[in-house]
């Protein structure tokens, strides 16, 4: 009896599991700045439909669809030749009017030293006196349709109002176009695309966070930026992470009622032409001001019920329960808020095989910025 009892006692201890292997870190302890993310859609800073601004037939189109163009750029040619014809006949009538006006000044002068002499009568004088008024009103008048007609002949070249990329033609060569009011033929549209504008709605909460931030001082703001800022960072549906960097310079003077939102506007410089108006983007903006935080892989954190925990290697490689309390994710980590020290030694592999109290193997390793698995 004595021997096998001795016997079942070895196998026992024999067959005691091993301390588990784990990976523990020190949490990285630097500064940090919170995010927060807001969809967004990119627009044009400038939008131009071109329409014709006299009647007549197109004759040129002068660009491709999708050209780069700048401000007076010639896009399409209407045929000149009756605008030019009615600047000649608008000219002719001014010459006839100076020469008109001459005249009236040659009688009225000639009507003074009669008048003088008593020649001609008061009335007749003042006759004259009207036709010389009438001559310089003629002269005025001539001169204004001769400034029309030659505005009409340099409107049958349609320019470029602005620099952008130009749309397709709406219109061909050898079509009849009509100028003047709303109903004029639409011939294309330019967008400006450098820079561009990210509108974006934020809710009443952040938007008070954000102005307290910059009246605070809190937040730096682009160098080139004429007044305190938001700066922004945005990035497009098949981007990874916030490449293009630019500002908030735009805050709606007025909350949106049925929203709850304020629409705040980014602009980005686009010297590329990769944001186009109408793409969707992510838009980032600070949070918080730069603060020193304590920053752990989501993996080295558990859950029980309610509470969040992390496993904290101490003395005797026995491995201590602790409850923390994180914050927001910034650059693939989570802040610690609160519960943690940065000198201390946390399991970052192999939570799953611990029990409270038991020892550990671990094996220490760092942990680099953008640890996120």
């Amino acid at each position: 009896m004595s021997l096998a009892g001795c016997g079942q006692s070895g196998d026992k201890a024999a067959s005691s599991p091993p301390p588990p292997r784990v990976k523990i870190a020190q949490p990285l302890h630097r500064e940090t700045q919170t995010w927060d993310e807001f969809p967004g859609r990119v627009e044009a800073v400038e939008s131009v439909d071109v329409r014709a601004r006299v009647d007549g037939y197109l004759e040129q189109v002068n660009f491709k669809a999708g050209d780069a163009v700048n401000k007076g750029d010639l896009l399409f040619q209407i045929d000149p030749r009756p605008f030019r014809a009615q600047l000649n006949r608008a000219q002719a009538d001014l010459e006839q009017a100076k020469a008109r006006l001459e005249l009236a000044r040659n009688n009225l002068t000639r009507a003074q030293r009669m008048f003088q002499s008593k020649a001609i009568s008061e009335e007749e004088f003042d006759a004259r006196s009207k036709g010389l008024a009438e001559a310089v009103a003629a002269v005025q008048s001539a001169d204004a349709n001769v400034y029309a007609a030659r505005l009409n002949l340099e409107f049958t070249e349609v320019r470029a109002p602005i620099a952008g990329r130009v749309g397709r033609e709406l219109i061909t060569a050898g079509n009849l176009v009509k100028g003047g009011g709303a109903d004029a033929t639409l011939l294309t549209f330019i967008v400006a695309t450098d820079p561009v504008y990210v509108y974006v709605d934020v809710d009443e909460r952040s938007a008070l966070k954000y102005r307290r931030l910059v009246g605070q001082g809190c937040l730096p703001h682009p160098a080139e930026a004429q007044q305190p800022c938001l700066p922004a960072e945005i990035g497009l549906a098949d981007e990874a992470g916030f490449p293009h960097k630019g500002s908030i310079a735009y805050t709606s003077p007025r909350l949106t009622a049925s929203t709850g939102t304020l629409t705040l506007r980014g602009v980005f410089a686009n010297g590329d032409g990769l944001l186009s108006p109408g793409l969707f983007a992510r838009l980032r903006i600070p949070g918080s001001a730069p603060f020193q935080a304590i920053l752990l892989p989501d993996r080295a954190i558990s859950t029980d019920l309610a509470q969040k925990f992390v496993w904290v290697v101490g003395e005797g490689n026995k491995a201590e329960r602790r409850v923390v309390v994180p914050g927001p994710l910034v650059d693939g980590l989570r802040v610690i808020s609160e519960g943690l020290k940065p000198d201390e030694w946390v399991v970052v592999e192999g939570v799953q095989k611990i029990k409270p109290a038991a020892p550990v193997e671990p094996e220490k390793i760092s942990l680099a910025d953008g640890d996120k698995h």
